[in-house]
């Protein structure tokens, strides 16, 4: 198990290496928690603290809660997430509702956020699993509002090295923009999810984005680590 646990993280360093190494813009590290408490068989609900730089806003943090209501699970997708921490990708359809606070720096007034997603599970050949998220950012800010609508198109496969299952991925996102009326901003990731035991999962991540809102445009590479707990009251 150890000698698994090893190996998978220097693929993933090895990935996130590679792509910076093709690049010499400056680099920011983005730290994120998610906690999932498994209410019933279809209703989970979660809880997210994260430092974030996403459609060319300046880095930022997120707080807040979630609630996802599954469908009843596909065998074909049980079968293509058989070791996946995350009980909701074995499902086909999930709805989410969450509520984000955004404090601001510089004294300026924070963001209250309604954040409605639909995220769809597809299995493919050889075990690969297709997520295609849609979400919507729906912003309040000092009495004024805005908008952005996200798609994100992931591809991983859970792999198995002796008794470890690690899962390589990589996907692409495109964001909508409200304020410049025109899709504005392609974030490109790739990472590793890495369980550890029962109920934790790492997901180091690297992330390119390309933001043309504004002018110039906005070349940005990030570092992300994501640790994920997972329990159930069941």
């Amino acid at each position: 198990m150890p000698g698994a646990t090893e190996k998978s993280l220097e693929l993933a360093c090895l990935v996130i290496l590679g792509c910076l190494l093709a690049s010499a813009q400056t680099v920011q590290v983005l730290p994120e928690v998610d906690t999932y408490l498994k209410l019933s068989s279809d209703l989970r609900a979660s809880f997210q603290v994260k430092e974030t730089r996403e459609g060319g806003d300046p880095t930022e943090a997120e707080i807040g809660p979630s609630l996802d209501l599954y469908l009843q699970p596909l065998a074909r997708l049980q079968n293509a997430t058989e070791f996946d921490l995350d009980d909701s990708k074995s499902r086909p359809l999930v709805f989410t509702v969450g509520y984000r606070y955004l404090p601001q720096a510089n004294n300026a007034p924070a963001i209250n956020r309604i954040e409605p997603v639909v995220t769809l599970h597809f299995p493919l050949k050889a075990k690969f699993l297709l997520t295609d998220g849609n979400r919507g950012d729906l912003d309040w800010q000092s009495g004024g509002f805005s908008w952005r609508f996200r798609n994100r198109i992931q591809i991983e496969k859970r792999l198995t090295i002796r008794s470890y299952h690690p899962a390589p991925y990589v996907s692409a996102e495109f964001f909508y923009e409200s304020q410049y009326g025109k899709w504005s901003d392609t974030a490109i990731y790739a990472g590793c999810l890495l369980p550890i035991g029962r109920h934790v999962q790492f997901n180091p991540y690297y992330e390119h984005q390309n933001n043309t809102g504004k002018s110039p445009n906005q070349q940005l590479n990030q570092l992300g680590l994501m640790l994920n707990l997972y329990f159930s009251i069941r």
